[in-house]
């Protein structure tokens, strides 16, 4: 959907976060005349109406389906989730929902795009895949679910040579034709969206359907047998592409670069790595010649981020780790030290039976459940005989004053949730911060991501 295409109907914009807010001034630059209501709570309203005075309508009630059918076009946040009842009706109805992720395709048909995706490690691989082309001499724009929308760059001058777009399972089915489509991997997340399972992975999956070529992770399976009938698939992970061998990134049998050489910890992310790799290959650049730039890769905040020491002992913000797999790796990272782990938070439904076992066979020092989710995940965790110390805190200060107890001089305190913020924070990089502030380290200098933009 283009902009034109809103000239003269009922429109709609559906929250007032960073995507509401790029949609709104993106109205305002391309349709100056047309009247908009904004759907967002009252505590929005009143943010909105200091920006943009007598220019929108307020609709600050519980969207319900009749109000929604007074619109021809909803503009929704990607937060709203396309299953909610009212929207369903309303569709039926023929009420017309988009988002500015549609309307960005919409606008740039032409565009050379990697679009990212995947459970974990999305933020990290569009990041890297990024700086590798830009390495080699590209010019490049990093956008998307990784903190920039695309709509704020819709009007750019600027002449690119690649769009680099992460894409969360709210966007997969929004975008148009991707030159390189990527899925990192799919586990179980974000069910308070979906619904179900098997709905997250079919709309993460509706990235391959948009994609003229595909890459996937080919260590997982199921992946691997649901993109089977893509005609341009490829796959990372294993021996035929790029992979993870004895410590080192290799292609085929070829050893090419130590993971000790570079700024990401762990296995996972040399997999990201990988990942990037193949999507830079895949875009018909020469990979092989963009691989030692991984070595002056700066790392994305929040995303097991070495805070320093203080106390005797090294601080880990891991705050984006919105899934158990994601923790499990965290600590997979650190194999060989002394590890205490702050997990939990808001309660997606999540099955924790994998933590539970990698926990029981790598035993850290401490676990420390907190948040809304966190008396589950401490019963599953007591209800077998262990070897670490488990403890369970409602807060997120009060488990940190409880590490820094727990864990011995030389040990490792990792904040590594494995779930979403927003029972105690309003995002992940607020309860970064504060976990940084509650470390003894000044929260301001957890830097914000680098490439973002057009670079």
């Amino acid at each position: 959907m283009r902009f034109a295409e809103l000239a003269g109907k009922r429109v709609a914009v559906w929250g007032y976060g960073r995507e509401g807010r790029a949609t709104l001034a993106a109205l305002r630059r391309r349709l100056p005349g047309q009247r908009v209501s904004l759907i967002c709570s009252e505590a929005e309203a009143e943010q909105a109406r200091a920006f943009h005075q007598d220019a929108l309508d307020y609709v600050t009630g519980e969207p319900y389906a009749g109000l929604l059918w007074s619109f021809d076009i909803v503009v929704k946040s990607p937060g709203v989730s396309v299953y909610l009842p009212a929207i369903v009706e309303a569709k039926a109805a023929g009420v017309c929902f988009t988002s500015s992720t549609a309307l960005w395709f919409g606008e740039n048909p032409l565009a050379s795009v990697a679009g990212v995706t995947g459970t974990k490690g999305k933020s990290t691989t569009s990041a890297l895949i990024a700086h590798l082309l830009r390495s080699l001499g590209k010019r490049v724009a990093l956008a998307g679910n990784i903190g920039m929308p695309l709509l704020e760059l819709l009007d750019t001058q600027a002449l690119v040579d690649c769009w680099v777009v992460e894409l969360s399972s709210f966007q997969t089915a929004e975008v148009a034709r991707l030159d390189v489509g990527l899925i990192n991997n799919v586990y179980e997340e974000h069910l308070d969206w979906h619904g179900t399972r098997e709905r997250y992975v079919a709309d993460k999956l509706a990235l391959a359907r948009h994609s003229a070529c595909l890459v996937v992770n080919g260590l997982q399976q199921e992946l691997l047998a649901r993109t089977l009938a893509h005609p341009r698939r490829r796959a990372f992970g294993t021996v035929a592409g790029w992979h993870v061998q004895d410590g080192w990134i290799a292609h085929g049998h070829e050893l090419l670069l130590p993971l000790a050489e570079l700024p990401l910890r762990g296995e996972h992310n040399g997999l990201n790595l990988c990942a990037a790799l193949s999507a830079v290959d895949a875009l018909g650049f020469d990979a092989h010649a963009a691989l030692p730039a991984a070595r002056s890769f700066v790392p994305l905040p929040h995303r097991l981020q070495t805070l320093g020491e203080r106390g005797g002992l090294v601080w880990v913000n891991d705050s984006i780790s919105t899934t158990p797999q994601a923790s499990i790796e965290a600590l997979r990272s650190f194999d060989g030290r002394a590890v205490s782990i702050l997990v939990g938070g808001f309660d997606r439904g999540v099955d924790w039976s994998d933590f539970h076992q990698h926990v029981q066979r790598h035993p850290p020092q401490a676990v420390i459940c907190l948040g809304s989710n966190g008396l589950r995940i401490f019963q599953l965790l007591d209800s077998a005989p262990r070897a670490f110390a488990l403890e369970q805190r409602a807060s997120l200060a009060d488990a940190t004053a409880l590490a820094r107890e727990l864990t011995p001089v030389g040990g490792v305190v990792l904040l590594s949730p494995g779930a979403p913020s927003f029972d105690q924070f309003r995002d992940y990089a607020d309860r970064g911060r504060a976990f940084t502030q509650l470390a003894g380290f000044d929260p301001q200098s957890i830097a914000a991501i680098e490439g973002l933009g057009i670079c």
